[in-house]
């Protein structure tokens, strides 16, 4: 009896190459078209959320505001804050298509750990692109003001340039507080044994910093800022799944 409901599971969790194909279309086709009516709705919005972006400058430089190199510079970054706030905007749909694409390849009694994820994830994406603007950017930006003045070097910064700054590096936090359910996910289908996790801590601390060294700009303050969090996070996904592993031993 127990092999037959085992081999129903199996019959209704598997799809064929083409059905995964088509199903990964499907949900990147929705994906963009959210990512395109959020984008078109923060347009609208772009002077307020510029004002936001700038606030970690502006308490920094009240005096100096951003300047513009090129004719189209301001248009440009303009587009870019309209892109990535319309991505931030529309995370939660973006989450939601990315979580139904795995839940097709996943057995019945995994598919409940994505109704989970989904408002677990916009909320850690949104939790590391704020924490970039209020926590990061001021101590990052600080720090490059003070060395340029130690070496006798006026700020010039312009607003394109300012821009990409702050909204890759939103993204880039954004994504990297995803770990705590990066790491529930694999110990809970089976990926990545509980054990494995917590063997592996001193690699996952290394990995780490190599990984804040590449998503940060070159300086010390940005690459500890992602790295403390990033690795807070991993330990979090394994209490997580350690919590986890408590109830469903209770329920047995």
């Amino acid at each position: 009896m127990g092999n037959t409901k085992k081999e129903n599971d199996l019959f209704n969790s598997t799809m064929s190459l083409g059905n995964h194909l088509e199903e990964l279309r499907l949900r990147l086709l929705l994906a963009l078209a959210g990512i395109v009516i959020g984008t078109i709705i923060c347009f609208f919005f772009g002077p307020q959320i510029i004002s936001f972006i700038q606030r970690p400058y502006n308490n920094l430089m009240p005096d100096h505001p951003l300047s513009a190199l090129a004719p189209a510079d301001a248009f440009i970054g303009y587009m870019k804050i309209s892109l990535i706030s319309g991505l931030i905007l529309s995370s939660p749909w973006v989450f939601y298509q990315i979580w139904m694409f795995v839940s097709a390849g996943l057995y019945p009694h995994e598919k409940r750990y994505v109704h989970l994820a989904v408002p677990f994830c916009t909320f850690l994406f949104l939790t590391g692109a704020l924490f970039f603007i209020f926590v990061v950017a001021p101590i990052t930006l600080g720090f490059f003001l003070k060395f340029g003045e130690l070496i006798n070097v006026a700020p010039n910064w312009t607003f394109q340039r300012y821009v990409s700054f702050v909204t890759v590096l939103m993204l880039v936090f954004g994504i990297a507080f995803q770990t705590p359910v990066a790491i529930f996910f694999l110990n809970r289908t089976g990926l990545v044994s509980l054990h494995l996790l917590r063997r592996s801590r001193k690699f996952v601390l290394l990995g780490i910093f190599v990984v804040a060294a590449v998503a940060t700009p070159p300086d010390v303050i940005s690459q500890i800022t992602l790295a403390v969090p990033l690795y807070l996070l991993f330990e979090l996904g394994i209490l997580l799944s350690h919590l986890a592993g408590r109830k469903k031993k209770r329920n047995r």
